[in-house]
Formats: C-alpha cells, sequence, structure tokens
C-alpha cells in the first residue's frame, strides 16, 4: 500500500536538512510510523504546527523503503500548546511519550494509542494533577504491554489485601507471611492510591494527601524503569 491513512500522535521530532523533520509517530493502527515531513520548518508551511510533539493527527503517509513521508495533515487534538505552556504538564506529557515510545513498535497497538491521547487530552486540559495522570499512564500502559501491578492480593499465596508489602520482581504487594528479605514496605494509603490510579478512581487518588501521592510516584517511578529497558530519562525532570 504505497498511500494510507491513520490517526496518529506525534511522538518526537528530529531535524532534516534545511527545512524538512523525521517525525515519529505512534498511530492506531500501524504502531509506529517514521516519517518525513518536507518543508515543515519553513515559515509558509501548511502544517509544520500539526506535527509537533503532542499533536494528534489524522495523517495521510507514503510509504518509503526506510522511511514514509507525511503527504497531509489535519488537526484533531492540539494538546500541544496547552501542555507546553506549563511545565508540569510539560515534563509529564514528556515521559509519556518516550514510555509509548518504548513500549511500542511497528505492530498493530490501539490500546496504547487511545491510553496516550486520553492522557494528554486529561494534561492538556488540566482535568486532574499533572503528577497523578502520569503516575496513572504509567501504570497502566505497563498493564497493557503485559506488566500489570497487583495492588489487592499477596501475589505469591492470592490471600486478599490490603498488603503493606511490594516485591518489584513479583509485580506486586504480598502479605506478612510471604514477603521475602528486602521487600520494601509501603503505607496501606500508598496502596489504596495505586490501586485507584491503575482503576481510574480519580475522587479517591484525588483525595490523597502530597505525602502519600510523592510515595506512589517513587513506587511507579522504579516499577516503570524495572521494566523498561535502558530507563526513562525524562522522568528524572518530572516535577512532582
Amino acid at each position: 500500500m504505497p498511500v494510507y491513512r491513520d490517526e496518529a500522535v506525534v511522538l518526537r521530532t528530529h531535524k532534516l536538512g534545511e527545512a524538512d523533520r523525521i517525525v515519529t509517530f505512534l498511530s492506531r493502527q500501524n504502531g509506529q510510523v517514521r516519517a518525513v515531513a518536507k518543508g515543515v520548518r519553513r515559515t509558509g508551511s501548511k502544517f509544520g504546527a500539526r506535527l509537533e510533539p503532542f499533536m494528534v493527527v489524522d495523517v495521510q503517509f507514503f510509504e518509503g523503503r526506510n522511511l514514509d513521508t507525511v503527504n497531509q495533515a489535519e488537526t484533531i487534538g492540539a494538546y500541544g500548546r496547552e501542555i507546553m505552556a506549563d511545565y508540569a504538564s510539560y515534563t509529564a506529557a514528556t515521559a509519556m511519550v518516550e514510555t509509548a515510545e518504548r513500549l511500542t513498535g511497528a505492530e498493530n497497538s490501539p490500546q496504547q494509542y487511545l491510553l496516550l491521547v486520553g492522557a494528554l487530552r486529561s494534561l492538556s486540559k488540566a482535568e486532574h494533577d499533572s503528577s497523578l495522570v502520569l503516575d496513572a499512564y504509567l501504570l497502566r500502559a505497563l498493564a497493557i504491554a503485559g506488566w500489570a501491578p497487583n495492588f489487592e492480593t499477596c501475589s505469591l499465596c492470592e490471600l486478599a489485601g490490603p498488603h503493606n508489602y511490594f516485591v518489584m520482581q513479583l509485580g506486586g504487594v504480598t502479605c506478612q507471611n510471604c514477603k521475602p528479605a528486602g521487600a520494601a514496605v509501603i503505607d496501606l494509603e500508598t496502596t489504596r492510591l495505586l490501586g485507584a490510579l491503575l482503576s481510574g478512581d480519580w475522587a479517591i487518588a484525588e483525595a490523597a494527601p502530597t505525602k502519600i501521592r510523592l510515595a506512589a510516584s517513587g513506587l511507579v517511578a522504579a516499577y516503570s524503569q524495572w521494566h523498561i529497558e535502558r530507563g526513562l530519562k525524562s522522568l528524572q525532570h518530572v516535577e512532582r
């Protein structure tokens, strides 16, 4: 198929020559797509602003041997300006698109696409605290990738919780009897917040005090770094 069309999120861009860019997209039906956008750095470009990070576009590609070419792009979600205007939202969004790029490839991944679009939309509209949105996104993205954390039952004996020991290697909490040496001790309020972020219970998430949010963020960051190869460089810049 020399020409094809898809919805896509702009993950990142690189300069190419004097006027072009290489754009990395996460598309709804075709996974990651790397394509050349010709002339988009010129002042008179018709769709240069539409191909900035965090934008959601309806884009037409021409299939190439190594890189595809962007033929057309129409805006679906103009989230970039609002996100970039707020540093906390910008750093959270940067961590999200880096995560999406690490967790996806050329294979079809509509769940990851829809999750990322929803998270970016939430950031742009300031629906929730940016740190909470990021942590919820990371937990759900990892769950879609096959690393769903368990905050409800013991990861070894399946005893119903709540439990306040977390083992990274097991991907979840453990009870007092099953906890191995070196298990991280977490407050039960933190466990409750993590479960709420994973399930999308924003009432519980937003009611959590700052101390508990910070504890949850630290565990989410560690869990994400554990599973994502080479870690997430952008997490160190996230404003908490």
